[in-house]
């Protein structure tokens, strides 16, 4: 046998679009100040379960930290097999930005782009309408992303049908990744015949829901009946507003938001924000029923195998719960005296678990046809990507600060720490800029010294040419 019959096959590497590994620990203060949940904490839920799924035998997985550098394409297309990208509701205008600039980066690409449940966000009637002025921003992603794999995979039936009416058949519903998270098996079980007041309940929501919904209301019940309640948020905002009382976001505003200080489940350290995916289920399990308008607050609930329905607020969350059968109601359509007595007692998952490996097997399917294994199929369903995660350990959720001296410390400890760093850094950007001037004038000096020894050149022309030189040297040391 020769030695290159002998060697070990090469390790396949899967650069993966997410905010970070989910074997990154990060501190709560360095989690808010680098924003690794992407603005939304459901994000960390869909690209934890993405790299636990696609760690397959042979396969590195790393992510990408959330960068998106177009001029990175070509050491990119050399260290990678791969780009896959967990998205949820991209197709929105406010994140047009954001796809523009995958758009540019996935055209530079030569290897594979593999796309995990896109959805396209509208309101409750399903009218794509508002979606117009996207539409030429999401043709060019679609088109970028078919040009690197063999299908898109999208959130479900409405996303499905917004792409084919722009032409596009390669388009397959495949749901989220996040429901995926243990494979083929999904137990959820009513573990109590009946919510009670002595029921654990977590309750979750937007601020638009708050805000322009009426789930201001239905958490004002909720406290007021449900003694061990709790908020769990899910944006960058609300964390900061718990961690740090910062109210510089337009989120602030939504003093109906329980992560607000002024509300009454602040005081009570009744409030919570995960940045690891891995303690907001663990926490989760120790709920009777989980309910709100977040769908990967109420996801994380079912993957710690605890209830939960969803108040479908628009049709991203709409068309994931009917593709999944998970329970759920149109906000919209609520009852003014709505109880999650009654949530718990109609809820049936007879849906959601009798179909899930159906539902699984069509998913990985797709992955097979775009030339991805996953570790279900293919290699030891997720041992090891669990022994490792429970090899470490990650903070516990952020709670309200409510002034104890311990998280005092903490704070101003942190903040310390980045003022050394900013000044640091201050005291670079002064060194840099005075070298560049310093360069700057030598190169203009030596040019003119240089343009008087050629008398036939008029003086405009010294300058202009003395001009170019320290337009160079300012440029080149920025």
């Amino acid at each position: 046998m020769s030695p290159s019959d002998s060697a070990a096959p090469r390790t396949k590497r899967i650069l993966l679009r997410s905010g970070k590994s989910p074997f990154d620990v990060v501190p709560v203060e360095q989690a808010l100040h680098r924003d690794v949940i992407l603005t939304n904490a459901g994000n960390l839920i869909f690209s934890d379960a993405s790299h636990k799924i696609l760690q397959a035998p042979g396969v590195e997985v790393v992510s990408n930290k959330n960068k998106i550098d177009v001029n990175a394409a070509a050491r990119i297309n050399e260290e990678y097999d791969a780009f896959v990208v967990p998205l949820a509701n991209a197709f929105r205008p406010s994140f047009e930005p954001v796809l523009q600039r995958m758009t540019q980066f996935i055209r530079k690409l030569r290897i594979p782009v593999v796309v995990l449940g896109v959805g396209a966000q509208a309101g409750l009637d399903n009218d794509p309408a508002r979606l117009k002025p996207l539409e030429a921003s999401v043709r060019s992603f679609v088109s970028a992303v078919l040009d690197h794999s063999a299908s898109i995979g999208v959130r479900g039936e409405f996303t499905e049908q917004y792409l084919r009416d722009m032409g596009f058949r390669d388009v397959e519903v495949i749901g989220c990744p996040s429901l995926f998270m243990h494979g083929r098996e999904l137990r959820v079980e009513k573990r109590v015949s009946e919510v009670t007041t002595a029921s654990r309940i977590a309750i979750n929501g937007s601020h638009s829901a708050v805000k322009g919904q009426g789930l201001d209301q239905i958490i004002r019940r909720t406290h007021a009946r449900y003694p061990n309640l709790t908020f769990i948020c899910q944006n960058l905002s609300d964390a900061r507003q718990l961690h740090w009382r910062d109210m510089t976001d337009p989120n602030a505003k939504v003093t109906g938001m329980p992560s607000h200080p002024d509300h009454p489940m602040y005081a009570e350290d009744k409030v919570r924000v995960y940045i690891d995916p891995v303690t907001w289920i663990d926490d989760l399990r120790g709920y009777d029923f989980s309910f709100g308008s977040r769908i990967h607050g109420n996801i994380a609930a079912l993957l710690a195998g605890t209830p939960a329905t969803v108040l479908t607020a628009d049709s991203r969350t709409l068309e994931l719960c009917r593709y999944f059968e998970i329970p759920h109601q149109r906000i919209d359509q609520l009852p003014d005296d709505l109880d999650p007595a009654r949530l718990y007692e109609q809820a049936d998952f007879s849906g959601l678990v009798g179909n899930h490996a159906e539902r699984f097997d069509r998913f990985t399917g797709f992955l097979d046809k775009n030339g991805l294994e996953n570790t279900f199929t293919h290699g030891d369903g997720g041992a090891a990507f669990e022994k490792k995660l429970r090899s470490l350990s990650f903070p516990p959720g952020v709670r309200p600060w409510l002034g104890d001296p311990a998280s005092v410390t903490e704070r101003v400890g942190f903040l310390y720490g980045r003022v050394a760093a900013l000044t640091s850094e201050n005291n670079k950007l002064k060194r840099e800029l005075s070298q560049a001037k310093t360069k700057a004038k030598a190169q203009a000096k030596a040019a003119t010294a240089a343009a008087a020894k050629k008398p036939a050149q008029s003086d405009s022309s010294v300058i202009r040419r003395a001009r170019r030189v320290v337009g160079r040297a300012f440029q080149s040391g920025r």
